[in-house]
């Protein structure tokens, strides 16, 4: 890994740990970072002073999370196959229940593009807990979700399995981890909000991702991988646990990479910051 990313002297620390499978990391505007337990049914927050609290549980079996532009919480409800919005309040409002009348197989990761937008994958992982053991839909896609609401449309439908989702802090690309597929491609966001021409841009799946002010994408698999912005393997942070699901950047300076992996949550320091901070106070 190019020293120039990870701060001098900096060791991956293990901050909390003794969960189910983490995931979902995403940071509230203090810097503050929120993931799910998601076997056991609860968001989790971890403070910038240090100390790790609940914020919901039951949550939906929540899965994949992001604060929108106005810091209003997004989560992948897997266990109703929906998604929800989370009020600081913790007021619970679904966006999403099905699609044209059929049941979602499964919101996994979200993202939330600068005017209100919302993108999500939807691939298909069977759950003990669900009432059903074949999916509704044939397809697993990735949808978007419209500011106000009104509009739930299908934006991707030939990838494998999507899973990882990202943008860019300007609004204009999506990235999007195929991860049964083995690839990640790099999307036009059109002004409409539907997306252009598919570019491959590294051959490497992903369960979670992020990218820094750089423009470099970390994927998640077998601990953190880094991509330059040209699709260019920069390197690899290994993680001492069987399977690295998600990572974002948090901290009060928003340049601590999170690391959600299996049973523990991790940090590492960096040179760098994430790409956009997160939504103003």
């Amino acid at each position: 890994m190019p020293s120039s990313l990870i701060a001098p002297g900096a060791i991956l620390e293990k901050v909390a740990g003794d969960f189910a499978f983490t995931e979902g990391p995403t940071p509230d505007p203090e810097g503050n970072v929120f993931f799910t337990d998601q076997p056991n049914d609860r968001i989790l927050r971890w403070s910038v002073d240090g100390e790790l609290s609940t914020f919901l549980s039951p949550s939906g079996r929540s899965n994949g999370l992001y604060f929108d532009p106005q810091g209003r919480l997004l989560a992948c409800a897997d266990e109703k196959n929906q998604l929800w919005r989370i009020g600081p309040d913790k007021r619970i409002e679904v966006l999403v229940r099905d699609y044209e009348g059929r049941l979602l197989n499964g919101p996994n990761d979200v993202w939330a593009h600068p005017n209100g937008d919302i993108y999500f994958t939807d691939p298909y992982y069977e759950r003990p807990y669900w009432q059903r053991n074949q999916p509704q839909l044939e397809v697993e896609g990735v949808y978007r979700l419209s500011a106000d609401g009104r509009t739930l449309e299908r934006v991707i439908d030939d990838l494998l399995k999507p899973n990882g989702i990202v943008g860019t802090p300007d609004g204009r690309h999506l990235f999007v981890a195929d991860i049964r597929g083995g690839k990640t491609y790099r999307y036009p966001i059109l002004e409409n909000g539907r997306l252009g021409k598919a570019e491959l841009f590294c051959e490497m799946g992903s369960d979670g991702m992020t990218l820094d002010e750089q423009g470099n994408l970390y994927l998640t698999g077998q601990g953190v991988t880094v991509f330059n912005s040209s699709g260019e393997k920069l390197g690899n942070i290994p993680v001492p646990e069987r399977w690295t699901a998600n990572v974002c950047f948090g901290g009060p300076n928003y340049d601590e990479l999170f690391i959600t992996a299996s049973t523990g949550l991790y940090r590492l320091r960096m040179q760098v910051r994430g790409a956009a901070p997160p939504p103003s106070k």
